[in-house]
């Protein structure tokens, strides 16, 4: 399949050309085994203008210096953590940083409660195994192993996921930089470059603490949701626009006004009391992040382009809205509707709204 045809492509992929206009225009110093030199990585995140005018988007929205942060960790040799709330970009920086530093972002292991030891080291084809016993061509080298091999960045999703002893594998790996094989009395050792991103959720059902001994292998980099208003809905129209792109959504792009109403609704639900501070109100279980928003968003769009006339409207939403704040059908359901009676129906704008949720009820 080629790129062009892929539902999502590889960051590497999808900003291709301002990767390459970014190792054109930088002069510093570089890492070993790095696209890019420190300084053009922070660039490539966070946007910004070249000498030679070239304009390069942001793909993170926030603080400058937690991705100076980030990158001065991997440019030593410490391994990095992203570390927050669900849907706070963690996956999408580490991503954007392994792109940027090692040209390829794929050397992903999905972290789960089923996640193996085989899965972080490496395991043997079996056909092999039986056939000619343990050797190198028996084994089956891990997205690790081979980032090591080739001093390249290793991304572990979700760490937090994965069984705590499974997890304990990581440390001889982070601290000597070695990769032990016993079957065959070798080893791999990292190559200049290597580094591992992993991410973790704080807030999240089913998550297994780290040990202290991992922790300490790690530089822990905090992703905190947007300060703002205004940053998230930044965040949520831009994404948004990119993503309907990837989808080739048949509808027009939301209307500033209907962005600002779910961010505004998942920020006072999230926060426990209204934009204004004058009410006070319940929580629900859901982390309701802006990654949902954007979810909630596209959904709508969908709906507005397929069986609508292409306009986002709030019937369009209500469903997605309601879906996304409603996790526990009787806790987050009491949540929903004393929300729904005592702040959106008392807002003169958003009777609208009230109306396409109600109707749902």
């Amino acid at each position: 399949m080629t790129a062009s045809n892929a539902m999502r492509e590889h960051a590497e992929q999808q900003f291709a050309h301002e990767l390459e206009e970014l190792a054109r225009a930088d002069t510093r110093e570089r890492p070993t085994n790095w696209r890019l030199s420190p300084w053009a990585v922070v660039t490539y995140l966070m946007g910004g203008k070249l000498d030679n005018g070239f304009e390069v988007s942001a793909k993170y929205i926030g603080n400058r210096r937690l991705m100076e942060i980030a990158v001065a960790t991997l440019a030593t040799d410490r391994a990095l953590l992203l570390y927050g709330v669900p849907g706070t970009a963690k996956s999408w920086v580490s991503e954007h940083l392994a792109a940027a530093i090692s040209g390829d972002s794929t050397l992903l292991i999905q972290g789960t409660a089923g996640t193996s030891e085989e899965q972080l080291r490496y395991g043997w084809n079996y056909a092999q195994l039986l056939a000619h016993g343990p050797s190198e061509n028996a084994l089956v080298a891990s997205p690790l192993m081979n980032a090591m091999r080739n001093g390249r960045i290793a991304r572990i999703e979700e760490l937090t996921r994965i069984p705590a002893d499974v997890q304990d594998t990581l440390i001889t790996v982070l601290s000597e930089k070695t990769l032990p094989i016993p079957e065959l009395g070798t080893e791999v050792q990292a190559a200049r470059g290597f580094s591992v991103i992993a991410t973790a959720n704080n807030r999240d059902k089913g998550v297994n603490e780290l040990s202290a001994a991992l922790k300490r292998r790690f530089n822990t980099v905090v992703l905190p949701v947007p300060a703002s208003e205004e940053e998230e809905i930044n965040i949520v129209t831009k994404r948004v626009a990119e993503m309907g792109r990837a989808l080739q959504l048949p509808a027009e792009p939301p209307a500033l006004k209907e962005v600002r109403r779910i961010v505004q609704i998942f920020r006072e639900l999230r926060n426990g009391r209204t934009e204004d501070g004058k009410t006070q109100i319940k929580s629900p279980t859901s982390t309701l992040s802006t990654a949902e928003a954007i979810s909630v968003i596209n959904s709508g769009l969908a709906l507005a382009g397929h069986f609508g006339d292409g306009v986002l409207r709030p019937h369009d939403m209500a469903s997605g809205l309601i879906g996304a704040v409603v996790k526990d059908p009787v806790q987050d359901g009491v949540v929903w509707k004393e929300y729904l009676e005592t702040v959106v129906k008392e807002r003169e704008d958003w009777k609208d709204l009230y109306r396409a949720c109600r109707d749902l009820g």
